[in-house]
């Protein structure tokens, strides 16, 4: 049988990222009887320097992009709805802050780092689900610790983790190596290391990629 690796760069705090993860899984459930795909996701920071305690989500993004808070919320309600389209479950009242993600990638560097690839992918739904369908914060390290328990993977080790610096300079590093390589928005999806397509697609379009770049 083929096989396909792919590199999921995304962060835990994109709506967009979460929606693509749950149409990637559905097209690996499409081909799975031809090729044997193996998901690792990166790590990458929409907002790096949001400081503790978060930002309420429609000031945010309206200074972000510029916008007026209604067009925000007319953007987040297309999100929502192609959520739904997608299968993936948001909170009925939407996400209430944004928050800073780094500690969650650290989590995601040791479950990848410690156990596998699998368990890894486990722990970015998980989070997915905190972030968006739970819409708790994500500074709480209780709330990280609960997704890492939902993820079937030690939570004393996680919250060590936490409670350290371990994995830092490697996510910090990892992020610099994508950015390097011109990826200034997520998700971007890269098959086998060398293929890249942008954005959430369809199930049918990450279903076509990976036959087509399966080795």
């Amino acid at each position: 049988m083929k096989s396909v690796r792919i590199d999921f760069v995304s962060d835990i705090a994109c709506p967009w990222c979460a929606i693509g993860l749950t149409a990637l899984e559905q097209a690996v459930d499409q081909v799975s009887d031809r090729v044997s795909v193996e998901i690792h996701t990166q790590p990458f920071e929409l907002n790096p320097q949001m400081p503790p305690g978060g930002r309420d989500v429609f000031e945010y993004l309206s200074e972000k992009y510029g916008n007026p808070i209604s067009q925000v919320k007319i953007n987040q309600e297309r999100i929502y709805q192609r959520a739904a389209e997608i299968a993936f479950t948001f909170h009925p009242e939407g996400r209430k802050r944004v928050y800073n993600t780094f500690n969650g990638h650290r989590l995601l560097h040791w479950a990848g780092e410690e156990f596998d690839a699998a368990a890894q992918l486990r722990l970015k739904k998980a989070l997915f689900h905190t972030y968006f369908t739970l819409a708790v914060s994500m500074d709480e390290p209780q709330h990280l610790l609960d997704a890492v328990a939902r993820a079937n993977l030690p939570v004393s080790r996680a919250q060590a983790v936490i409670e350290s610096d371990e994995f830092s300079q490697a996510v910090r590093d990892i992020e610099q190596q994508y950015g390097q390589l011109g990826i200034s928005s997520v998700p971007a999806v890269i098959f086998n290391q060398r293929h890249l397509i942008s954005g959430a697609q369809a199930p049918e379009v990450f279903a076509q990629a990976i036959l087509e770049y399966a080795d």
